[in-house]
């Protein structure tokens, strides 16, 4: 690169039928790609009969995926065989995506483009989280299923009432913070991981471009521990909301 780049938004590469395709989107379609083929291998490996055929990477991920059930098995108590999955895939995806975005190559591999400022790089890889529009994307979808589980536990009357109880003023102020409170989980969720995500990459790619040599390997042994927490808070929370907004009160 001539110079060091950060951009806050994701750059566009291309279009598909007019629907534009950024650095970010193209990194998580393949970490998508990655995921469903580890998926693929995995399973084929579990209908093995013979366990001394069953690979390494079966073993890790039987290992990795029996620890994390026991993890959310604490917190989600009986509600675990229904939220397991969603919640599994959540934390791999997030993981992997904070993960790839560390990788060489990522944000230093692309393009120059020719705009009314000069010469514009546009790096061809973007960690998937490094972008806004991502994470508001996963918050949602954890908002989402939080509310449709929590309708489905109370009932559409006993959903709404969460929010609209005249019966008394507290009740009814009380409503109101819930309302305003289930809106500012998106905020939280993706706002939280973003920032912490987009400036560990930040972080990173200025240690490389000011010293290049042994300094940055420490950052990068804390981003790839950030990565990991980052990913555990958005899947935990995501289970805490949701045995909160099924609990039955008296």
């Amino acid at each position: 690169m001539k110079s060091l780049h950060i951009s806050v938004a994701a750059e566009k590469i291309t279009s598909i039928l007019g629907f534009p395709v950024t650095n970010s989107l193209l990194t998580s379609l393949i970490v998508m790609a990655l995921l469903i083929v580890i998926a693929f291998k995995v399973n084929f490996q579990k209908t093995q009969k013979k366990k001394s055929k069953r690979s390494t990477l079966y073993l890790i991920f039987e290992m990795i995926i029996g620890g994390f059930y026991g993890f959310f098995k604490n917190i989600a108590g009986e509600r675990t065989d229904q939220l397991f999955p969603l919640l599994m895939t959540l934390f791999l995806f997030i993981v992997f995506g904070n993960w790839i975005g560390l990788l060489p190559g990522v944000g230093s591999i692309g393009f120059y483009e020719h705009t009314v400022h000069g010469e514009v790089f546009v790096p061809l890889f973007r960690g998937p989280n490094a972008d806004l529009n991502t994470t508001i994307a996963l918050s949602l979808i954890s908002v989402s299923v939080t509310q449709y589980l929590s309708i489905k536990a109370h009932g559409i009357k006993g959903y709404i009432s969460r929010f609209i109880n005249f019966t008394n003023p507290i009740k009814a102020f009380v409503g109101i913070l819930e309302l305003i409170s289930e809106f500012a989980k998106i905020l939280s969720f993706s706002f939280r991981l973003f920032g912490n995500i987009f400036a560990g990459e930040v972080l990173l790619m200025v240690m490389i471009f000011l010293i290049p040599v042994l300094v940055p390997i420490p950052f990068l042994a804390l981003e790839i521990f950030v990565g990991f927490i980052q990913a555990l808070v958005f899947t935990m929370l995501t289970t805490i909301f949701v045995v909160v907004a099924t609990e039955k009160h008296e």
